[in-house]
């Protein structure tokens, strides 16, 4: 079958069957493939763009073989081999990543970590688990709760993600508030440099020894190497759990009680700031949100009079901000959906465009970036939705969630609507003083904006590049390509 492939950027492989006899070699011929079904299978992540595309019988990249190692001394062997080549390599965890960090523009080979999977140790005195990166974060969250523990780290793709694509994407979950970000839960790890080379970072609790080598894989999308074991923290699971909810009238009244809260240093588990919009699509069943806004928190502790605290001052410092109790009812049912990600799949058949964009910023930047963003995508002709909620806190600052949808204006190709909302978001972020992503990474979606974002420190990231990676066979095009925009 054939298919139009949007990225036209695919390397050419002189001898491809050299290199998957090479490959077969070193992993065993049942672990390469160059089927087609495998390629058009590994051809994208979950950019929502890309799920139209399909649609329309196109793939956005097209790799030229898969291959699935069993430990690091594999991947090193095919990283030597992909340098001797200059072959580019895509490490591949599960594919939901929304930005198209995993798409493989250049083609080449595609390294699925799906094999590696082994939990090393459970060390319980040192409250630290040991494992894979190709171990599925809810597989592993369920292990360690059957020995009394928990990681606490639950992003919306709890279900369909890798321990190595959090740590690809400095990626945050549900709970963050309370457990820490990954870059807060990763100790050490070990990676696999392009060039083959195996190296271990050290175990400490903290330590001055020099530059944290271990920071600079966090959020690098696989272009400098590829980590396959992590030990991370992990936590006594909680004995007790409460969540409480409150409506108010306006954001700025709901993001000053949260910012209070945090700076009181009480830390929930969750907490979830949705606007009137999202208010009106998640909690219509909630009476006292009519029009409102609508703010969840959950408490969790090994102690309950912690939790009992905690619940005390929110709901004191909430009805001193002008919200209205709305009790727990909201509260267990965001539980309930919290992974309803439905609307992804139902805009597309309809002919709508849609995306998320997350980005932060710092509190005394908070509400005008909020408007800002939302204004500047209500500006866009054919759109239809523009909504957005909070979903990540710290004493300092905050990470907004925005949504878009809209029609195809007469005259649009929809990857030009769909540019167009990520940069007016991306352009009011930056005037009101964000960062362009929180949490999802950078991919394709926001890598022109990586010179607005960073100035002459982009510079110096691509030099660490070429020294790590001097033939750019790591995930090349991501991060340190800066494609031309409007």
């Amino acid at each position: 079958m054939k298919f139009d492939v949007v990225y036209k950027k695919r390397v050419k492989i002189d001898d491809l069957n050299a290199l998957v006899t090479e490959l077969s070699e070193i992993v065993g011929p049942d672990w390469v493939s160059t089927e087609e079904a495998d390629l058009v299978a590994y051809s994208k992540d979950y950019q929502l763009i890309t799920n139209r595309w399909i649609m329309e019988n196109k793939v956005p990249g097209l790799p030229h073989v898969i291959v699935w190692p069993e430990n690091e001394e594999e991947i090193s062997r095919i990283l030597i081999c992909a340098n001797r080549k200059k072959i580019p390599v895509v490490p591949y965890g599960e594919g939901s990543g929304v930005v198209g960090a995993a798409i493989p523009v250049y083609g080449g080979i595609m390294l699925d970590m799906k094999r590696m999977t082994d939990i090393i140790e459970v060390n319980k005195q040192n409250l630290t688990v040991t494992v894979q990166t190709g171990a599925n974060g809810k597989w592993l969250e369920r292990q360690l709760e059957q020995k009394g523990f928990l990681i606490g780290h639950v992003p919306q793709s709890f279900h369909t993600s890798t321990v190595g694509g959090w740590i690809a994407h400095r990626a945050a979950g549900q709970f963050s508030t309370k457990y820490g970000k990954i870059e807060d839960i990763v100790l050490s790890m070990r990676v696999v440099l392009p060039n083959g080379e195996i190296i271990d970072t050290k175990l400490y609790p903290r330590a001055s020894n020099g530059p944290q080598i271990e920071r600079l894989f966090l959020s690098s999308e696989g272009t400098l190497g590829i980590v396959t074991q992590a030990t991370m923290i992990m936590w006594p699971l909680p004995e007790k759990q409460q969540g409480v909810s409150f409506a108010f009238d306006a954001i700025e009244d709901s993001l000053k009680a949260t910012q209070l809260i945090l700076q009181k240093q009480i830390y929930p588990a969750v907490v979830r700031i949705y606007d009137k919009q999202e208010t009106e699509r998640h909690f219509y069943n909630e009476p006292q949100a009519k029009n409102r806004l609508m703010v969840i928190f959950v408490c969790e502790a090994p102690i309950s009079s912690l939790v009992e605290l905690e619940i005390s001052e929110i709901r004191k410092t909430c009805l001193e901000c002008n919200g209205t109790d709305c009790g727990k009812n909201p509260v267990d049912h965001w539980f309930e959906t919290r992974f309803n990600v439905k609307e992804t799949s139902v805009y597309m058949p309809k002919g709508q465009i849609a995306d998320t964009i997350e980005i932060s910023c710092m509190w005394d930047d908070a509400v005008h970036l909020y408007h800002s963003v939302i204004n500047e995508l209500k500006k866009l002709d054919g759109l239809l939705l523009a909504s957005g909620h909070a979903s990540h806190f710290y004493p300092n600052g905050v990470c907004f969630y925005f949504t878009f949808s809209g029609i195809v204006p007469e005259g649009k190709s929809p990857e030009e609507f769909y540019n167009s909302a990520w940069d007016a978001a991306m352009i009011a972020t930056l005037n009101s003083g964000g960062s362009i992503s929180h949490h999802h990474g950078i991919g394709i979606n926001r890598a022109r904006w990586m010179r607005d974002e960073h100035g002459p420190v982009l510079d110096l990231m691509k030099k660490i590049k070429h020294v790590i990676d001097p033939n750019n066979i790591m995930n090349p095009g991501k991060l340190y390509d800066e494609p031309e925009r409007e």
